[in-house]
């Protein structure tokens, strides 16, 4: 999966671990100083903090032990508790991740101090994604407001995106739609890649839009990226696409169970899709067809739900997209395809 909050850099993550690894752990587990289970880093040890350490790379080691120790899922784009340690103390000094790394032994104010743990405190003890905490995440190495109205970005079809569909589409597409919106991102990114297209980004959820807006006039998207209110295809324009991209809900009913505390902060309408998570995707794969041009192109993601769509279509051959980062569960149709098993398509809702 593509990183979140801030692209991969593992030799200078490395090089940070390597000398923060000398400086001593402070913290004291929550069993020591009795305070109640679900405080996982008790105020004491954040102050103790505050009150210790100086430097900005005593905070990323501070940050990384704290994270380690508390078994916090940092699966929002990175299961790296070094660069989300980074990524958390960088952004919260307003630092590009990138900086020179002589940085890293300068000096903080306790006002500083004060805000970084207090920004730990909350991604340890209350579960809080890093993404919520910054209103900050990254897609296609662009910056995404996020809040709890969206999901995180996160989605491996950024690769796609980057590689502008190289071994899929043979033209450059003119008309494109995002459906199932979000934040916007993915809409932007296809629109970064194909400047000359227009792109349509539609959701249901006016609060995700509501998201999406603050994106696209961030990015100066207003003339490229249009923004939809709309069930799926119900409230669409007579408009048939050329790519039609998607990353609809798809979580089944026993991974809702399941999903870790930072997920179940993540709206519940962009993840639930029903006992299989294929309640949504059956909608699009029925419709799609009368959306696409002659030869337009389908991208659908359906995570952990791969196995159920290929059991349920197993006559469809659906391309399995092979990414080079990570990631799976993204199929491609063509329109001549989505046009041939339409039927069965329906037959299935």
């Amino acid at each position: 999966m593509e990183a979140v909050y801030y692209p991969a850099c593992r030799q200078r993550l490395k090089r940070i671990a390597s000398k923060a690894g000398r400086i001593s752990l402070l913290f004291l587990c929550s069993e020591e100083v009795g305070v109640e289970a679900s405080v996982l880093i008790p105020k004491t040890t954040f102050t103790e903090a505050v009150d210790e350490l100086t430097t900005i790379r005593d905070f990323i080691r501070f940050s990384v032990s704290c994270l380690r120790s508390t078994d916090v899922h940092v699966g929002h784009g990175s299961e790296d508790h070094f660069a989300e340690a980074t990524a958390l103390v960088m952004q919260s000094l307003s630092l590009q991740w990138s900086a020179d790394a002589e940085i890293l032994d300068a000096k903080l104010l306790r006002s500083e101090k004060q805000a970084i743990v207090e920004l730990l405190d909350k991604r340890i003890n209350e579960r809080t994604p890093l993404g919520y905490l910054l209103n900050l995440a990254y897609f296609c190495g662009h910056p995404f407001y996020v809040d709890e109205r969206v999901l995180i970005p996160r989605s491996p079809i950024a690769e796609l995106i980057e590689s502008r569909f190289d071994t899929w589409l043979d033209d450059e597409p003119q008309r494109i739609l995002d459906l199932c919106t979000g934040s916007g991102c993915i809409a932007i990114a296809l629109a970064h890649v194909f400047p000359d297209a227009i792109v349509d980004g539609a959701d249901i959820s006016l609060d995700a839009l509501a998201v999406a807006a603050v994106n696209v006039e961030h990015h100066n998207m207003a003339d490229n990226v249009n923004l939809l209110e709309s069930d799926l295809f119900s409230k669409l324009p007579n408009q048939r696409y050329d790519l039609i991209v998607s990353n609809p809900p798809y979580v089944d009913a026993e991974d809702m169970a399941d999903l870790p505390e930072e997920y179940q902060r993540e709206p519940e309408l962009a993840l639930a899709a029903g006992v299989d998570g294929l309640d949504i995707v059956r909608k699009i794969l029925a419709e799609a067809a009368d959306y696409l041009t002659k030869d337009g192109l389908l991208v659908v993601e359906v995570g952990n739900s791969e196995w159920a769509l290929a059991q349920n279509f197993p006559q469809v051959p659906f391309a399995w997209v092979e990414f080079k980062r990570g990631g799976s569960g993204v199929f491609v149709l063509t329109a001549e395809q989505c046009r041939q098993y339409q039927a069965a398509f329906r037959e299935a809702l």
